[in-house]
């Protein structure tokens, strides 16, 4: 123990003596091995995050269609519906003895290139997204009147968007489309806070206004100009939606419920399982999260050579001082271990900066994440995966240590002691 202890000394000292070079060697351990703790814990609350992008949603029904396209356009509002369903068709679903709440989703409009959703009330009490973290306003409240419009906070933020703004929603999507409601404007009766999800890039309006600036509408066109007076005084409700939201009474039955809509003979439905699909969607997407990871490991190793060049580098400048410690009694393998431990504490030391930046950048960027782009950081830092890496980063600096202390134990004596010329 007291050689150990001793050797440990010396290892500490020879790096202080030698601090600006070992504290460049030691930044770059750190940046770089601070860059693969990031990316493992990014891709694995990424993953999460993602997987709870509606959350509390038992199933969502649309068209007979595919399931990640479904998914899409009702969750993420990417790419369009080949078909709606009937309005009749989703009463009866939202009637079911089995069914606790059903959300209806209509799409096809858009307000300067951010989607249009049409819903209804319950879209407010039971959407759910992150760690089932429900809908907030920052200002104002929910539609009430047939033209009022909630709006996400991206919307409000980059359109410079306040309470009682008037806005104009246009017919189809993209943000260079010609056909404007425009005799039927709108007002923002509520601007959501932020959730990170497709919602903040979303105006919401009833499914009745949907019905309502389409009056007069034949193949895309207007014929007739609609009054607001005129249009509230007619029958609203919708002839068909694009897909809804389904939370069930009892969630043991939803294989049940799904074969049930799957095989309705009124109409071609399709229910699908939004946990399930958002794992096939993400899966989708594991080459990139791999290059990342692949990315990261490249940069971790390019640390660690630097670490070992600096070792080489200095080695020979150290002749006189191995030699000296040989001359006092240290033997070849404590020169060698000497070598090793101070590759160790580099690489220990660089390991532990990393998980101490790690945790900060959790701790004072999760806020923002979250906010911005719907990241939530879990707060604990000492994962499974990162422990891993840890000692996996560890080992390998104390590793790298051994081609230079193998260099040093074939060194005789005699060689530190002669001068060069």
């Amino acid at each position: 123990m007291s050689t150990t202890w001793t050797l440990f000394r010396l290892a500490w000292q020879s790096l202080w003596s030698r601090r600006f070079i070992v504290l460049l060697t030691a930044f770059t351990i750190t940046t770089s091995t601070l860059l693969l703790f990031a990316v493992d814990k990014l891709r694995h609350d990424a993953r999460r995050s993602f997987l709870s992008t509606v959350s509390g949603v038992d199933l969502i029904v649309g068209a007979r269609t595919g399931d990640v396209q479904l998914l899409l356009y009702s969750v993420f509002h990417i790419g369009d519906a080949t078909n709606n369903f009937s309005w009749t068709s989703y009463q009866q679903l939202a009637d079911n003895p089995s069914v606790s709440w059903a959300v209806p989703l209509s799409l096809g409009d858009s307000h300067r290139g951010y989607r249009v959703i049409g819903t209804s009330q319950a879209l407010f009490e039971h959407y759910q997204f992150g760690e089932k973290r429900p809908l907030v306003f920052a200002s104002g409240a929910r539609f009430d009147g047939l033209f009022d419009a909630v709006i996400g906070s991206e919307v409000a933020r980059t359109l410079n968007y306040q309470l009682g703004q008037p806005l104009v929603l246009a017919h189809g999507t993209g943000t260079r489309t010609t056909q404007k409601h425009d005799d039927l404007p709108f007002r923002v009766s509520g601007i959501l806070a932020a959730t990170g999800t497709p919602l903040d890039r979303s105006v919401l309006v009833s499914v009745q206004a949907i019905t309502a600036i389409h009056i007069g509408w034949e193949s895309g066109v207007r014929r007739i100009n609609s009054a607001p007076e005129q249009v509230q005084q007619r029958n609203l409700t919708p002839t068909s939606i694009t897909a809804a939201l389904i939370g069930l009474k009892n969630r043991g039955q939803a294989f049940m419920m799904q074969r049930q809509i799957n095989q309705s003979p009124e109409e071609p439905l399709m229910a699908i399982f939004p946990g399930f699909t958002l794992q096939r969607l993400w899966a989708l997407l594991g080459t990139v999260e791999t290059a990342l990871l692949i990315i990261s490991s490249a940069v971790v190793v390019a640390g660690m050579l630097g670490m070992l060049v600096m070792l080489l580098a200095t080695l020979e400048q150290r002749r006189r001082e191995m030699a000296l410690l040989r001359s006092v009694g240290a033997r070849p393998r404590h020169v060698a271990a000497l070598l090793v431990f101070e590759s160790s504490l580099l690489a220990t030391a660089g390991v532990a900066a990393a998980l101490f930046l790690l945790a900060l950048l959790s701790r004072f960027g999760g806020a923002y994440l979250a906010a911005r782009w719907g990241l939530f950081l879990d707060q604990s830092i000492l994962t499974p995966s990162v422990l891993y890496l840890a000692a996996t980063v560890i080992a390998a600096g104390s590793s790298l240590g051994l081609l230079p202390a193998y260099w040093a134990y074939r060194r005789s004596l005699a060689d530190g002691l002669t001068p060069r010329v």
